[in-house]
């Protein structure tokens, strides 16, 4: 029996039927029982990935995507530890003081696939959009190769985190399970569909951005829009929030800092001629420097006290922080560009721009250097398939191309 007979809603029968090779485009550049593993094991890799993108899991729940993990990382002899509440693992392979980690990310996002692949999401609503069943295979593959490598300077610890797609992020839930204990580097690839695949964009300092969540609950007396004087005009407010706190918040920090605010949800009333009693308004607000992201906070407090309080109404100012920026040093950026070089060709490595999309991966990075790389995983043929889309789907011939990134920069770092 294998572990995914004890799921369910994927029947182990489907999971067989998605085991198929494809090609690897860097064959032959070694080591040689790197090029061996992938050769004997390219179809596992294609089938994990297709086994968890068939039955994808939200944040918190990746209950079977984890008992996957730890089953193929016990047959191969290695001790896996599960997180307490059941997602999440943690493994080390080989032995030695000096420890790098690696990281991939295991939940999916609750979109309706489009993709019309012959292993979509079984879970309605459910969908693997943002790469991560390829994340998770790929660590896996670069995990389970690693263990036959005939010597390794020591350890490297890979670690499947839940919750990326959900903020602070399960990376916090990962360093306090000591994920980062005797760490003296971390890396990570995700995927990037605007890379043809074979290449990897690295780039020094900050390449996401961070992400924090606003949410402002409004209370007037109400009235009737033909005596706004007599009550505090709650839709007048929301439409002072929605223009003037962005303009305002440009005015007020540095424009290098690439911060914007984006709001994605308003409500209020539903009467053309009264002013309702209660609304809401929603957003994100994204900086891509550190210390920017320090100051927001009690900046949009006093802001929005300037802005409400000639109005009159009632306020309750939810700020939540997210992540901070991704901010890859110097060195581990190097490493993670020289290892596209040795394991993709001399033409893998590649200049990526800062997102101003989030990443828990930066929390990592708040207790030890590291870096993210991002993978190409566009054919090269047809549309680019953006993330978060319910059409997103990527070219498998990324799989032993992060695998062979992943593998060249634990083994630089051991050996740098």
């Amino acid at each position: 029996m294998t572990v995914l007979d004890t799921c369910t809603e994927l029947p182990a029968a489907q999971a067989l039927g998605l085991v198929v090779p494809v090609a690897d485009p860097a064959y032959g550049r070694g080591p040689a029982w790197l090029d061996n593993w992938l050769d004997v094991h390219n179809c596992q890799l294609v089938g994990w990935r297709r086994a968890l993108h068939a039955r994808p899991e939200l944040a918190h729940q990746e209950r079977c995507t984890t008992a996957l993990v730890a089953a193929q990382l016990a047959a191969a002899g290695l001790k896996p530890r599960i997180l307490p509440r059941g997602t999440g693992l943690i493994c080390d392979v080989g032995a030695g003081a000096r420890c790098v980690a690696l990281r991939a990310d295991l939940d999916a996002l609750p979109l309706r696939e489009q993709t019309g692949l012959s292993f979509a999401s079984g879970v309605d609503g459910v969908m693997h959009a943002c790469g991560h069943d390829a994340h998770t295979a790929m660590l896996l593959g670069a995990g389970l190769a690693l263990a036959q490598a005939p010597a390794l300077p020591g350890r490297v610890r890979l670690i499947f985190q839940p919750a990326e797609e959900v903020l602070p992020g399960g990376a916090l839930d990962m360093v306090a399970g000591g994920a980062l204990d005797g760490v003296e580097r971390i890396f990570a690839l995700h995927c990037a569909p605007r890379l043809p695949v074979g290449q990897l964009g690295t780039r020094v300092g900050p390449i996401t951005s961070a992400c924090d969540l606003i949410e402002m609950r409004l209370t007037s007396p109400g009235g009737h829009t033909s005596r706004p004087h007599l009550t505090a005009d709650l839709v007048h407010a929301l439409g002072l929030l929605i223009t003037q706190l962005p303009s305002l918040l440009s005015r007020r920090l540095d424009p290098r800092s690439g911060t914007v605010l984006v709001w994605g949800a308003v409500e209020a009333g539903d009467a053309a001629n009264a002013v309702p009693q209660n609304g809401m308004l929603r957003g994100t607000l994204r900086t891509g420097d550190h210390q920017t992201w320090n100051e927001l906070e009690p900046l949009v407090h006093s802001l929005v006290i300037s802005l409400l309080a000639p109005i009159g109404v009632g306020y309750v100012l939810e700020y939540r922080r997210g992540v901070p920026p991704v901010r890859n040093d110097a060195f581990s950026a190097g490493l993670l560009r020289d290892a596209a070089v040795a394991g993709l060709g001399p033409d893998a490595a590649t200049i990526t721009e800062q997102s101003s999309g989030g990443e828990d991966f930066a929390w990592y990075l708040e207790h030890v250097p590291g870096a993210m790389g991002r993978l190409g995983v566009w054919s090269g043929d047809g549309p680019m398939k953006d993330l978060h889309q319910p059409t997103f789907d990527l070219d498998e011939r990324a799989l032993p191309a992060g695998v062979r990134v992943l593998v060249h920069a634990a083994l630089a770092t051991l050996a740098a």
